[in-house]
């Protein structure tokens, strides 16, 4: 399946219809341009997905945002994540193997490598099943 279907299929809930992927990063995070030419972040680590730009203008200012750029580049984590698994194979990405949003730890143990698409896949369906739980409550996640 191709990537922007995958996006689709495990994130559409979030109202997200999604055209084209214009970047993404070392822990799969994705800048998605969609059918409105809108642009979104998907953050398999935050279980997050939400609209940035409204417009590639409005992008482009975002892009020469300091505190944007930290937070996308993620570099000390990548740094942490290449020192403890290697180098990135073709397809795969970093990943957290819990969630930060459910409690994971941004490192150490946590970190893991999984191919773009799964990690696509699995972040939007865990993040659909909790979406509506308020902090501090309980989940029952179904994994497929």
């Amino acid at each position: 399946m191709q990537l922007v279907a995958i996006i689709e299929a495990s994130w559409g809930w979030t109202g997200l219809k999604p055209l084209l992927v214009v970047g993404d990063n070392a822990f799969g995070n994705l800048i998605v341009k969609d059918v409105e030419e809108r642009y979104w972040r998907l953050c398999p680590e935050d279980l997050s997905c939400r609209m940035i730009a409204a417009s590639r203008a409005e992008l482009d200012t975002l892009s020469s945002d300091q505190d944007f750029l930290h937070d996308w580049n993620m570099s000390e984590l990548t740094r942490q994540a290449k020192e403890r698994l290697g180098p990135l194979r073709p397809g795969f990405k970093y990943c957290l193997k819990i969630p930060g949003a459910l409690g994971g730890e941004y490192g150490g143990d946590n970190l893991a490598t999984l191919s773009l698409e799964e990690l696509v896949s699995v972040s939007g369906s865990i993040a659909r099943q909790v979406d509506q739980v308020h902090d501090g409550g309980r989940v029952r996640l179904v994994v497929k």
